[in-house]
């Protein structure tokens, strides 16, 4: 006789949540692209203006500094724009409330979304620094121990943001709005459109603190060859600890 899957049975529940999760996120091409394709698109494209290929006097072109600021793209398109409206279709659609009848746990599900989307971003991360590389004889980060580390706290950051919209988003098109009303500015911050480190005083000390800003700091630091700042450091994962815990603590079936 068979005995019916409890609660305790952990690790199998959140292992068949993740691959039921697979199976259904590579049928998504939509968020793929946006995560996977268009960071190293876009650099590629940035790329081909003259003028971003030409070194400062400082020795740096523009388009070297891409190296970390696309993988923060790439993050925030699979953390705030791709991940909640997911995770809130299925709490609209009620597939949420079904599972909940499951060994499965909320946490299992969020877990998945986390794993699932991460490692797409990390692809479209390594994707676009290949394309610098390869395309625009970009060299890699001078430290390259400091730049993976400070890469993960960033996508820990990212995730966590995420997690939070996700959670608090009751439907899918509450979860776009969340998510479109906070990739701009995020990207901003990253330096999509201008360099932290050349914005005006006090627009940079503004954006110091926020996690995008603090992570383009802390990563144009490995780029040169030199540790981060811990401040900058302690400010990505100080937002990576407070947003996870919310997103944990708010995250519901329904």
């Amino acid at each position: 006789m068979t005995s019916t899957p409890t609660r305790s049975s952990g690790h199998s529940t959140a292992g068949t949540v993740l691959r039921t999760e697979f199976k259904l996120f590579t049928r998504e091409p939509a968020a793929l692209f946006w995560i996977v394709v268009f960071p190293p698109l876009l650099l590629g494209i940035l790329g081909l203006i003259p003028d971003f290929r030409e070194v400062g006097e400082d020795g740096v072109s523009v388009i070297s500094l891409y190296v970390s600021i696309m993988p923060m793209v790439a993050m925030l398109f699979a953390a705030v724009a791709t991940m909640p409206t997911v995770v809130a279709a299925y709490r609209e659609q009620r597939v949420l409330r079904r599972l909940s009848t499951t060994p499965a746990r909320p946490r299992d599900l969020l877990l998945a979304q986390y794993v699932l989307h991460g490692a797409a971003a990390l692809l479209g991360s390594i994707l676009a620094i290949v394309v610098a590389i390869v395309a625009f004889d970009v060299t890699l980060p001078q430290n390259m121990v400091g730049f993976i580390g400070v890469m993960l706290i960033v996508l820990a950051a990212s995730l966590a943001i995420g997690g939070l919209v996700t959670g608090l988003a009751p439907t899918a098109k509450i979860a776009t709005t969340l998510g479109t009303v906070l990739l701009f500015p995020l990207m901003f911050t990253a330096g999509l459109w201008l360099p932290v480190s050349a914005m005006p005083d006090l627009l940079g000390d503004i954006v110091t603190w926020t996690p995008f800003g603090a992570a383009a700091l802390a990563l144009d630091a490995t780029v040169q060859g030199d540790w981060p700042s811990l401040v900058h450091v302690l400010v990505v994962a100080g937002w990576a600890v407070v947003t996870g815990a919310l997103a944990a603590r708010y995250f519901r079936w329904e």
